[in-house]
C-alpha cells in the first residue's frame, strides 16, 4: 500500500473503500450553485466518478443538471450514499434523516465531526465515515469510475 493509505486504519480504509466503489447515488446536503462552496466541486468529482448526485438543500435547485430537492425525505428514490456538508452541529440530524430514509451509508465531510451521530448510523447498520473527503479519498483508492465490469 502507499504511504498515503498507511495512514488510515484498516477498518477505516474498507469502509471508505466499500463506500466508494459499491454505491451509485450520493444525497448532497448542502449542495447549491455556489461554486465558491466545496459541495460544488466535490459533487461534479463524484459526479466524474460515475456517482449519481442529488442536490439536497433548502432552495431545491438544480445543480450539475440533477434536480434538487429541499430535504432527503423529499428524494423520490432510494439513497445509498448520504454526503453531509453542514456544520457538526447539524450532521447528526442529518445523520439520524439518513437512517430513516434507509440509505447505504453517511459521509461527514471534512471537519465535520460529531462522535454521538456516527455511533448512532453504526449501530443502525450503516457504514459512516467521518471527517473525510471523497474528492480526496477517490485518487487514493485508484478509483477511476465506477461503472461496473460484470
Amino acid at each position: 500500500m502507499s504511504d498515503v493509505t498507511a495512514a488510515v486504519p484498516a477498518d477505516e480504509h474498507e469502509t471508505i473503500r466499500r463506500v466508494l466503489e459499491g454505491t451509485e447515488t450520493w444525497a448532497v446536503v448542502g449542495l447549491s450553485n455556489n461554486t465558491s462552496r466545496a459541495a460544488y466541486g466535490v459533487a461534479r468529482v463524484l459526479q466524474q466518478h460515475g456517482k449519481r448526485i442529488v442536490p439536497v438543500h433548502p432552495s431545491g435547485e438544480t445543480v450539475h443538471g440533477e434536480a434538487g430537492y429541499a430535504t432527503l425525505a423529499d428524494v423520490p428514490f432510494p439513497v445509498d450514499v448520504v454526503d453531509v456538508f453542514v456544520r457538526s452541529e447539524l450532521a447528526g440530524d442529518v445523520a439520524d434523516q439518513a437512517v430513516a430514509i434507509g440509505a447505504k451509508a453517511v459521509w461527514f465531510q471534512l471537519d465535520v465531526i460529531d462522535e454521538d451521530a456516527a455511533r448512532r448510523v453504526r449501530e443502525a447498520g450503516l457504514d459512516m465515515v467521518m471527517d473525510r473527503c471523497p474528492a480526496i479519498e477517490l485518487p487514493r483508492l485508484g478509483a477511476t469510475t465506477t461503472t461496473k465490469e460484470a
